[in-house]
This record gives C-alpha cells, sequence and structure tokens, in this order.
C-alpha cells in the first residue's frame, strides 16, 4: 500500500517528538527524515519507526468503488484535494524534478538558478480548485507540464530570458480547475505547455 504525503508528515511529528523527549539524537532524526520522505510504501515506513512506540499508522484498506456513470464533469475522480509535503522548491546548480503522484500546494513558488526545474501536473492533484505557481528562471529553466483537465492562466515577464505560454490556446470548460502561473525569467526561460498522460 502506497503511503500519502498526510503518513509522512503524521511521523515525521513522530520523530521531532522522540528527538525532543531523548530517544533519538539530531543526526539520527536527520537520517530517519531523509528516509521518511524517500519511502513510497508503508513498508518502507517501517524502518524509520520500528524501535519507536506506537509510531506507525496503520495502513488503510484497499477501497474498490463501484465504477461511474459516465459525467460531464471534466474533472476526474481526486484531481483535487490532498496535502502538500512541501510549498517552495529550489534548483541551485541542480535540477528538482516534481511527477506522478503528487500534490500542487494553492500557492507553489519554484526557483531556477543556474539549474532546472520540471513540473509534472498529468497524475499530480491540487490542494485546492485554484493553484498559483510563482516561477523564477535565473540563469535556469522552469517547465511546467498540465494535463488536459486543468484551465490555465499564465502571465510572467521575460528579463532577457522568455516565459511562454504554450497551454492556453486549448483550455478545458469554464468549470475545470485552474493553474495560474507567474513569474520572471532573467537570463532564463519558464515553459508552461500542455501534453497528455502518456504523452511524451
Amino acid at each position: 500500500m502506497r503511503a500519502s504525503d498526510a503518513d509522512r508528515d503524521r511521523i515525521a511529528d513522530v520523530l521531532r517528538q522522540a528527538a525532543s523527549d531523548g530517544r533519538l539524537s539530531l543526526a539520527e532524526l536527520h537520517e530517519r527524515i531523509d528516509a521518511l520522505y524517500a519511502a513510497k510504501t508503508y513498508g518502507e515506513l517501517e524502518p524509520v519507526v520500528r524501535d519507536l512506540p506506537d509510531a506507525l499508522p496503520d495502513a488503510p484498506a484497499p477501497v474498490h468503488p463501484p465504477a461511474a456513470a459516465p459525467s460531464a464533469d471534466p474533472v476526474p475522480s481526486g484531481r483535487v484535494g490532498g496535502r502538500p509535503a512541501r510549498r517552495e522548491g529550489k534548483a541551485v546548480f541542480s535540477g528538482l524534478l516534481r511527477r506522478g503522484q503528487w500534490v500542487v500546494p494553492s500557492d507553489y513558488r519554484v526557483k531556477a538558478v543556474f539549474g532546472g526545474v520540471e513540473l509534472d501536473l498529468r497524475e499530480a492533484q491540487l490542494e485546492t480548485r485554484e493553484v498559483h505557481i510563482r516561477a523564477k528562471a535565473v540563469f535556469g529553466g522552469v517547465n511546467i507540464i498540465v494535463p488536459d483537465d486543468i484551465r490555465v492562466d499564465v502571465d510572467g515577464d521575460g528579463v532577457f530570458g522568455g516565459f511562454a505560454d504554450n497551454a492556453s490556446t486549448r483550455q478545458p470548460p469554464s468549470q475545470a480547475p485552474v493553474l495560474r502561473v507567474s513569474g520572471k525569467a532573467v537570463f532564463g526561460g519558464v515553459n508552461v505547455q500542455r501534453k497528455s498522460i502518456g504523452e511524451k
């Protein structure tokens, strides 16, 4: 069973409490926090808190909902909702990649300085029906991939750089969730593009 961001946050609180109680040293706390946020399943969470009392939450039982009838709602089930793990991301002389299942915060700040950031929202959840990504690229690049069921509003500035909107020409209906992208590209680039799931 895959672990959620909420599960990781609960266990992070347990680890911090264990450190304040003297059960873990600061070095052990940092090591276990790193392992915690790298874990994807309940099985990988278990070693992080194996020696701490009553720390691991029970894995939820798998749910198999009945097949839903076709709907005119353009928002897939589960697209909106969830708790983000982080509300900002930075790539300084490095790279940052977010893809697959993750939660986009309602206000997300990303910065690429001599580095690259790629945010793939095709399998992501949005914390709220309207989210705002504030992107800054300085001698670096930010690439944002949005799926077919999210509306896009791009408003950014390029200073000896480019702020490209390649997603707004094809928009879903007005009741779809909204992604707003703003920011600045200074000797760098920010690109927003639309791709279907599975599209390269």
